[in-house]
């Protein structure tokens, strides 16, 4: 995100992340893990955290650095924010070893459920004179044999194009560029917005530090993001990036896939087009 008076603070948007979360994990009824497979997985992360520490011969100094970092992390609320970024990469990875159809990507902390729905041609709610270069994004939703999936259900949001996300900016209308857009009779959609722009991801508080600390960039590719669902599939959570675009080849959470970038065309009139076609698992 761009510096201004108006950038949203790290810990502003911390708190929004969470009480995101939150309000999506509400409809979410979890499955009950077994004893055995929490120490399973727990025991694994705790060894892996215990090899760095002989590995790297960590000091009580930086051991106490760390606590006091992680402490500020739980009250500035970037939870969400830090594993979004530095850790979900590995969670989609795995998940996609079991996924048939299109390659998936990252949710990130800038979901939020409930958005308007629209119709399979529809222009994302924006505000009077949205700045930014007009954009068309079409394609169709299929599944694995090639069938038509219609009434498929396009959950897309993206930031602005200075780098701003609705409800993580106070400047922004609620549902600013968000929008789910249902796919006509033939599983066909054309949504008209504008294209994003790159962003950073906060950086006045705990993982800015951290990533001040470590010499890395805080950047991210311009990218829409997506929730491609239908009754009877497998959903499909990605995000879909734009050819020659800055930070594409760095993503600070490693999010980029070849198979996800778009290359738009120039229409004459000075918006672009880009088509992608998505495909979903049924079953």
């Amino acid at each position: 995100m761009t510096s201004t008076d108006q950038s949203p603070t790290a810990r502003g948007s911390g708190t929004s992340a969470t009480q995101a979360f939150r309000a999506s994990r509400q409809e979410h009824t979890a499955a009950a893990v077994s004893a055995e497979r929490v120490s399973s997985v727990v025991g694994r992360i705790l060894a892996g955290v215990h090899d760095a520490i002989r590995a790297e011969k960590v000091t009580y100094d930086e051991f106490q650095a760390a606590k006091q970092w992680l402490i500020d992390l739980g009250e500035g609320g970037e939870w969400p924010l830090f594993l979004d970024v530095f850790v979900e990469h590995v969670v989609e990875d795995v998940a996609a070893e079991t996924q048939q159809g299109t390659k998936g990507s990252i949710l990130g902390p800038y979901y939020l459920p409930g958005q308007r729905k629209l119709p399979s041609v529809a222009s994302l709610p924006a505000r009077p004179g949205e700045q930014g270069t007009p954009l068309v994004f079409a394609g169709q939703v299929r599944d694995t044999d090639g069938n038509p999936v219609a009434g498929a259900e396009l959950d897309i949001w993206h930031a602005d194009s200075e780098g701003y996300y609705s409800g993580f900016a106070p400047h922004l209308p609620d549902g600013n560029l968000r929008g789910v857009v249902v796919t006509d009779g033939q599983g066909r959609f054309e949504i008209s917005t504008v294209q994003p722009a790159p962003y950073q991801i906060p950086t006045d508080g705990p993982t800015g530090r951290l990533i001040d600390a470590a010499g890395w960039h805080p950047w991210r590719p311009a990218h829409l993001h997506l929730i491609v669902r239908a009754p009877g599939c497998r959903p499909i959570t990605t995000q879909l990036y734009f050819e020659g675009g800055e930070w594409l080849d760095s993503d600070i959470a490693q999010a980029t896939k070849p198979e996800l970038v778009l290359t738009p065309v120039e229409q004459g009139d000075g918006t672009l087009r880009s088509e992608y076609d998505f495909v979903l698992e049924r079953g």
